[in-house]
C-alpha cells in the first residue's frame, strides 16, 4: 500500500488553485466538475510523481473550521526540495509568507511558511541530498 493523495480543506477552489499552481509552482492535475458546485480538484507539486493533494471546498461549518487549521497549528506538509535556496527565492518573489526564517539544523535546512489559510509547511532541503 502507498499514499496516492490527501485532502486540504479549502474555502474556495479557485482561490485555492491560485495559491497552489500560481503561488507554489504546483501543476494543476485534474479539476472535475461534479455538478451542484462540487469539483474534484487536485494538485501536485511540479514534476513530482508522488502525493497529490485534493483541494476540497468546505460544505458543513465542521469542515469550515478545518480551513487552516489541518493539524491544529503544527506544521502539515513537508516540501522536500534539492535546491532550498533556489526554491525559497522563488516562493518569496511569488509572495509566499514564511512565518520562520532559513535555518541549518542537523536534518537539513528549513523554513516555514504558509498556504492562503494559514496551514503550515516546512520547506526543506535534507542533509542527504547536498
Amino acid at each position: 500500500m502507498h499514499i496516492t493523495q490527501l485532502t486540504v480543506t479549502v474555502r474556495d477552489y479557485d482561490e485555492a488553485l491560485a495559491f497552489y499552481v500560481d503561488k507554489l509552482g504546483f501543476e494543476r492535475l485534474e479539476d472535475s466538475d461534479l455538478g451542484g458546485g462540487k469539483r474534484w480538484v487536485r494538485v501536485r507539486p511540479a514534476g513530482s510523481t508522488g502525493v497529490g493533494i485534493l483541494l476540497a471546498r468546505a460544505v458543513s461549518e465542521k469542515q469550515a473550521s478545518s480551513v487552516g487549521n489541518q493539524t491544529g497549528g503544527r506544521v502539515f506538509l513537508f516540501l522536500e526540495t534539492d535546491d532550498f535556496w533556489r526554491d525559497y527565492d522563488a516562493l518569496v518573489s511569488r509572495g509566499v509568507t514564511f512565518v520562520r526564517s532559513p535555518s541549518d539544523e542537523p536534518y537539513g535546512t528549513v523554513a516555514v511558511f504558509e498556504d492562503l489559510y494559514g496551514n503550515r509547511f516546512d520547506l526543506i532541503e535534507p542533509k542527504e541530498s547536498r
